[in-house]
């Protein structure tokens, strides 16, 4: 057997279903879908923040706050990513494995932090409704009339939600704003408490004036709401994130294969 048989031919980047230039293409194609999965994140993101930014403050925790700009963060890092990704997909030269490297290694960092949005939402989630029970009362009773922020976010969300109080409207017989000078007017109940609100109208908390139910089951229930989404989308969209380290790993292989990139 001639000795030229025994010796493998190298195959061309330009062959085969896992030659360099299909896995460029493919790459190509996962960062564009990778971009649009970014954009989705940055907003659902935005959305989660932007939609209720006065109950935020009303939390215990920080979590659901955290897991919200995490993942902001994690979007917002995806968009950039994806840019160079496709920039650098459309090179007609080769990429170099130290840049295959590091975009790997940027994968990986935001898929770490898209679970890490996704687990904390679910974590929190289980927590919450405890959370809200324990900590809700006292944030009304303590902070209402006492702090500008709290008393507009409790205002807001009374008026919002058609609620009083935390867990009924009693709540706010045993509230420091009861007989602070910010009541000077001696009502009852604030006014944002009322069906119809209009000022003063707090002084009478008849259930035929005022909405007699607590906010915590509405809270509960909208913070809820939010945390399924934020959690699935982090979650969701961080198992994407594996196509793509899986395509780089292979294109580090095939460049090192081929002696590129050094």
């Amino acid at each position: 057997m001639p000795l030229e048989s025994m010796i493998p031919m190298e195959e061309s980047k330009d062959e085969g279903c896992c030659s360099i230039n299909f896995l460029k293409y493919v790459l190509y194609m996962f960062n564009f879908v990778f971009m649009l999965s970014g954009l989705a994140v940055f907003g659902v993101a935005v959305w989660s923040l932007a939609a209720e930014p006065h109950y935020i403050l009303l939390l215990a925790t920080a979590s659901f706050g955290t897991a919200a700009y995490v993942l902001m963060a994690a979007g917002l890092l995806v968009v950039i990513t994806s840019v160079v990704g496709c920039l650098g997909a459309l090179r007609e030269s080769l990429p170099a494995s130290s840049q295959v490297t590091g975009y790997t290694f940027v994968l990986l960092l935001i898929f770490l932090m898209e679970s890490m949005a996704g687990v904390l939402a679910y974590v929190y989630q289980v927590q919450l409704q405890m959370e809200l029970a324990q900590h809700l009362n006292s944030t009304f009773t303590n902070k209402y009339g006492m702090q500008l922020a709290y008393t507009e976010a409790i205002d807001d969300m009374q008026q919002d939600f058609h609620c009083c109080g935390a867990t009924y409207y009693t709540n706010w017989q045993y509230s420091r704003w009861l007989d602070s000078e910010a009541n000077a007017e001696r009502r009852k109940v604030p006014d944002s408490c009322c069906k119809t609100v209009v000022e003063l109208c707090g002084r009478r908390d008849h259930p035929s004036n005022i909405n007699p139910a607590g906010c915590v089951h509405q809270l509960d229930f909208v913070i809820q709401d939010h945390l399924v989404v934020v959690g699935a989308v982090g979650v969701g969209v961080s198992v994407v994130q594996i196509f793509g380290v899986i395509i780089s790993c292979c294109l580090f292989v095939k460049l090192k294969n081929y002696g590129r990139g050094y």
